[in-house]
C-alpha cells in the first residue's frame, strides 16, 4: 500500500463526519457523566473548517472530548465504547 493510499484511508475514518456518526452509535450507551462531557465539548466547538458544517464539527468535537477524557480517566471504558463501534446497528 502506498503512503498516499494509507493517508486517504485514515482520513476517511477520522474526519468530523465519521466522528459524528460514531457518536450516534454510542450515545445511547453513554453514562450521564459522559453525556455531560459530550455536551461541554460540543458547546466549546468553534465554527470549524470550511469543508464541514458547524453542527457536524461540534458533534465531532464532543466525540474527541469523550475520547480524551476516557483515555486519561478510564481506558477500559473507552475500549468498551470503541468495541460498540464495531457492532452493526440494530
Amino acid at each position: 500500500m502506498r503512503s498516499k493510499d494509507l493517508h486517504n484511508a485514515v482520513v476517511n475514518e477520522v474526519n468530523a463526519a465519521s466522528q459524528a456518526r460514531a457518536i450516534s452509535k454510542i450515545e445511547p450507551f453513554l453514562t450521564d457523566t459522559e453525556k455531560n462531557f459530550l455536551r461541554k465539548g460540543r458547546n466549546k466547538a468553534g465554527r470549524g473548517p470550511k469543508n464541514v458544517d458547524a453542527a457536524t464539527y461540534a458533534i465531532a468535537t464532543g466525540f474527541e472530548t469523550i475520547v480524551g477524557w476516557l483515555f486519561l480517566k478510564n481506558p477500559n471504558r473507552l475500549a468498551d465504547l470503541f468495541d460498540l463501534l464495531d457492532r452493526p446497528i440494530n
